[in-house]
């Protein structure tokens, strides 16, 4: 029974080849498409709460591409053997399997990652980036080689004036040359198209690798990390420098919802206000002198990955709000980004969790613009779209906020799965 309803699978599996080609084409294609808006600060921006539905859709193709790879294993047996000798042919169906499966696992654990946990989420976060970084280059070769366009090379010749001098015909036949001949050769062409595509595809990552890797910040990296003028610099308490934790174990990927802002002495000041007894107000001199404790703790963001054992160094904004004096009517506590555009909000029971801290310091230096400096709030037991970075305002309110991103899908509590909800 299975094998008579295999052979009708198999019936005419050339044009069903063709057939999950085609739309297996389409659904990388706009996976890689989606997967680059989606990493993308200016879509970010730009997408606002459609962001949420482009990540769904992410997700739904990425399962999507379950069914012309399972499709193509029923008929994998009779097209391998159509490929006898062919090893070249064998080798591609070989890599793009291999990168489809890959997507597809990787893809499954990131959008499980509550169920898998943060330590195989980062993981499968590297291995999705890595297969996208490989597969990109392979995929646009694939796509010119087998480019309809390149197989016909009258389509992409210089077609000259028809000769009426039938000597001049003559010779030219003899020669070979009745036939347009092609600007450049398709050899030439696939050289220029994949060497374009490799640049542009696996250029800045390299470049940034490159400078993870010799420990030397990319030109960007640079002018961020220099953005803020600052001074003086916070002075590390004993148990920062060396941090305690050990150094920070991973790689934190900067998000933003607009351009990094950058600070200096002028500009900078830091406020608690709303429904407190006594409004504070600080500029940076006073800020870096206020008392600070050090926590090592893990940092996990809601897109899947993780970074270990960080060494934040800061004040606990228990006690932030007991210098304040919070009066009976506050229920919540907003937070301001110097960005000007970007809030979150911890009810007080969570604002007053000992861990939740106004950090200043990372692993015993200065926290640099890209993870949100010169103070940023640290709320170990939730997802990293409640540690506001750029941190400059906290505000006592009555009732409820709803932030940035929960106003454009993502849940109000953001707890890690285990903690205790409060």
């Amino acid at each position: 029974m299975a094998n008579k309803a295999l052979a009708r699978i198999r019936k005419g599996y050339g044009k069903k080849l063709v057939f999950i080609h085609a739309w297996n084409a389409w659904l990388v294609l706009f996976l890689a498409i989606s997967g680059l808006m989606l990493l993308g600060a200016f879509w970010r921006e730009w997408l606002g709460e459609g962001r949420v539905w482009l990540k769904w859709g992410h997700i739904l193709a990425g399962l999507a591409l379950l069914v012309p790879v399972a499709y193509y294993l029923l008929l994998a047996a009779k097209h391998w053997k159509r490929l006898k000798g062919k090893t070249s042919q064998k080798a591609n169906v070989i890599t793009v399997l291999m990168l489809l499966l890959g997507w597809i696992v990787s893809g499954i654990i990131l959008w499980l990652f509550k169920v898998f946990g943060p330590r195989a989420a980062n993981a499968a976060l590297l291995a999705h980036d890595l297969f996208t970084w490989i597969g990109l280059p392979i995929i646009i070769y694939h796509s010119i080689t087998r480019t309809r366009w390149l197989k016909e090379p009258e389509k992409r010749s210089i077609v000259p004036e028809p000769e009426t001098n039938d000597a001049a015909v003559s010779n030219r036949v003899e020669k070979g040359l009745q036939h347009p001949q092609p600007i450049y050769t398709r050899r030439g062409f696939l050289k220029v198209a994949v060497g374009a595509g490799l640049a542009v595809t696996l250029g800045p990552t390299f470049v940034r690798w490159m400078g993870r890797s010799l420990q030397l910040p990319s030109t960007g990296e640079s002018a961020v990390a220099n953005a803020n003028r600052l001074l003086p610099d916070p002075v590390p308490l004993p148990q920062s420098s060396p941090p305690i934790g050990g150094g920070a174990e991973g790689h934190f990927r900067v998000y933003t919802v607009t351009d990094i802002p950058s600070f200096d002495n002028s500009n900078w000041s830091f406020k608690v206000d709303g429904l407190v007894d006594n409004k504070l107000n600080w500029n940076w001199e006073q800020f870096v002198k206020l008392q600070r404790e050090v926590q090592v703790s893990d940092f996990h963001c809601i897109t899947g990955w993780s970074v270990y054992k960080n060494t934040w160094e800061g004040i606990p904004l228990a006690k932030l709000m007991e210098m304040a004096g919070v009066q009976s009517t506050a229920t919540s506590v907003k937070f301001y980004s110097g960005d000007g555009v970007y809030t979150d909000s911890l009810t007080l029971e969570q604002a007053r969790m000992d861990d939740v801290l106004v950090a200043v310091m990372h692993d015993g230096k200065p926290i640099s613009n890209e993870l949100g400096g010169p103070v940023r709030l640290v709320v170990p037991q939730m997802y990293a779209y409640k540690s506001v970075k750029w941190l400059n305002r906290i505000e006592l309110i009555e009732g409820d906020h709803v932030g940035y991103w929960e106003q454009r899908g993502y849940g109000i509590d953001a707890w890690l799965p285990g903690k205790e909800k409060i």
